[in-house]
């Protein structure tokens, strides 16, 4: 489980074939702290399992899975990504739920000036939209946002100067494809009222 507050960028040092898909080793400083093999971490808003670590990097193996379904597939060395490790219990909830399973992945369509921030719209698939409305959250390659509008094909977030300078979200984002993961909370009650919208009741 994490929150959505990136703790930092780290630096794709290499990335190697493996048996499994794919090994990502990933300089970092902060996260490094404390972190044990076997720990969660997401990298981009993807939860990944530490199998390897050094004095200041560590390495994830991505199955074919995460590869072809989430923008992890698309980072090569020296590409920088954004980093939280897994909250513990007790933790301020700074941001919102974020499990780390990635929805489906988007493209930052567009960045406007807007006062200090910016303005950026994102390109989703349908299976992301239906959970996304203003004023609610949404995880963009690992980052806590809060919707600012939406639109049939997309949503566009709010950002500040801090969130800019300190995630992977910038102004060279456009036409990157992202991580999209939507509020569980919606997800939940979708499934709580689809009966009830379908049938008439529960099953």
């Amino acid at each position: 489980m994490f929150t959505g507050l990136v703790e930092e960028m780290g630096t794709v040092r290499e990335r190697t074939p493996s048996a499994a898909g794919a090994r990502l080793v990933i300089a970092c400083s902060a996260v490094r702290d404390g972190l044990a093999i076997g720990d969660s971490v997401a990298v981009n808003g993807a939860c990944l399992t530490v199998v390897e670590m050094g004095d200041d990097w560590f390495a994830v193996d991505c199955v074919e899975e995460t590869l072809r379904r989430t923008s992890v597939g698309d980072r090569q060395a020296g590409d920088r990504v954004n980093l939280e490790r897994a909250m513990r219990v007790g933790d301020r909830l700074g941001g919102h739920i974020v499990q780390g399973h990635v929805d489906g992945t988007g493209t930052v369509r567009a960045i406007a000036p807007e006062g200090d921030g910016v303005l950026m719209s994102v390109a989703a698939p349908d299976e992301v939209l239906r959970y996304v409305v203003e004023k609610g959250s949404v995880t963009v390659d690992g980052v806590s946002l809060t919707v600012a509008s939406r639109e049939s094909d997309a949503f566009t977030i709010a950002l500040i100067p801090h969130t800019m300078a300190m995630t992977t979200l910038g102004p060279d984002a456009v036409g990157r494809r992202v991580n999209l993961e939507a509020d569980v909370v919606a997800k939940y009650v979708e499934a709580l009222v689809r009966p009830h919208v379908d049938g008439g009741g529960p099953s």
